[in-house]
């Protein structure tokens, strides 16, 4: 009688306009946000694009989803995790752009790498 209808994903990109990088991020995100809504056999997603820098705690969750191993790719030159957040409550611009999170999943995809974002997003539960 009432069906509990699912949330939606959401998605991420923390974009810097004017970086063909990012800009590449963006348009494969829209393209793969489009797809999913299209198909029946792949979860929708809320995509978030955002030029705005993070916040010192969605750093600090971020670095929680990549560990030490992967704060320098979020932050640049951070050597932990604990680091990186040192470094990025000192100056915000240490924050590496672009940036995918998927928050639900606690995912995190740094930078233009195709296969490991279409993989974040193929690995969304399904419908």
């Amino acid at each position: 009688m009432f069906g509990f209808r699912s949330t939606k994903d959401i998605i991420t990109l923390f974009h810097k306009a004017g970086s063909p990088t990012s800009t590449k991020v963006v348009n494969l995100l829209k393209q793969a946000s489009i797809a999913a809504a299209e198909s029946s056999s792949k979860r929708e997603f809320e995509l978030d694009i955002t030029e705005r820098d993070p916040t010192a705690d969605q750093v600090s969750t971020i670095l929680g989803y990549v560990g030490d191993k992967g704060a320098s790719s979020v932050i640049e030159n951070a050597a932990t995790a604990s680091d990186a957040l040192k470094k990025f409550k000192e100056n915000v611009s240490y924050f590496q752009k672009p940036l995918v999170v998927d928050w639900h999943n606690g995912k995190v995809v740094a930078g233009e790498n195709e296969s490991e974002i279409l993989k974040l997003i193929e690995a969304l539960p399904k419908n």
